[in-house]
């Protein structure tokens, strides 16, 4: 939902830009370094992305106590309600596709009532489309019980057999794609998870939370998706050696809607790996 971010919202992130939410400037370079999504959600969808990360905050101030945002940086200007009921109308008219939304982080929720809420939301949005954590999914068996969208929900104080824990997301915590490669690498050939177990593997770049930030952020003629964009053909290289080796799950990214992410994911699944 980074498309969507808010230039006139308060700095959510990083802490040490907080105080600066009221200068424009700030907030436009927070917002430039934020964005790392150009397409709505109804366009990831129909090019192929299938697994979407959803952080969650509600506005401290807001007159409406049950109204929530998404947030990478600033709040994004739709809140959650539209933007699931967007889905769901696309899952409704999608019935083979299956969706894996991810909701996490919960910025301002300071009671339980608010989760309680919006789960309440959640199943009565997407009803018997849900599939249940207890159900031990196969692809056959949500077409034919007519169940195509998965809720990860990483509150563990609310546990429903409609709504399932949190999804591990690994990456590398850096800027440099080859040090994101060896993070991962080291997860998947030594730190994967048991299976049967979701699990992200994450291509993303991450910006440093510390002083460090500015030796990005203070570049003028740059951006997050300028940054991307160099980095993801080499990353996506490496996606395809590695899976040769071992199973790589859900695979996540900025900027998926470019340099062929979709279809190289998606063919991940088709590859007739023959040993030799």
């Amino acid at each position: 939902m980074s498309y969507d971010l808010d230039i006139n919202s308060s700095i959510i992130e990083p802490d040490s830009l907080k105080r600066f939410s009221k200068i424009y400037c700030a907030r436009k370079i927070v917002r430039k370094w934020a964005i790392t999504q150009e397409e709505t959600i109804t366009k990831q969808l129909d090019v192929g992305v299938r697994y979407f990360d959803l952080r969650i905050a509600r506005k401290a101030n807001d007159t409406d106590p049950t109204r929530f945002f998404f947030y990478h940086g600033l709040y994004t200007q739709t809140d959650v309600e539209t933007i699931l009921k967007v889905i769901n109308d696309w899952a409704e008219k999608h019935p083979k596709e299956v969706l894996i939304l991810a909701l996490s982080n919960f910025k301002g929720f300071t009671e339980e009532a608010l989760h309680i809420h919006l789960i309440n939301f959640i199943k009565t949005l997407f009803g018997a489309k849900l599939v249940s954590k207890q159900a031990n999914p196969t692809l056959r068996k949500c077409w034919d019980q007519g169940t195509n969208v998965i809720v990860s929900y990483d509150y563990p104080a609310i546990l429903q057999p409609e709504i399932w824990s949190k999804i591990t997301y690994y990456y590398g915590n850096s800027m440099d794609h080859k040090e994101v490669e060896s993070e991962l690498r080291q997860v998947l050939e030594k730190g994967r998870p048991p299976d049967p177990c979701f699990f992200v593997c994450g291509l993303n770049l991450t910006l440093p939370d510390d002083a460090r930030i500015l030796k990005y952020i203070l570049r003028l003629c740059d951006n997050f998706v300028n940054v991307i964009r160099r980095s993801l053909p080499k990353l996506l290289r490496w996606v395809k050696q590695q899976a040769e080796k071992t199973p790589m799950n859900i695979v996540a990214s900025d900027v998926v809607t470019r340099d062929g992410f979709v279809s190289t994911v998606v063919n991940l699944n088709v590859s007739k790996h023959v040993k030799r």
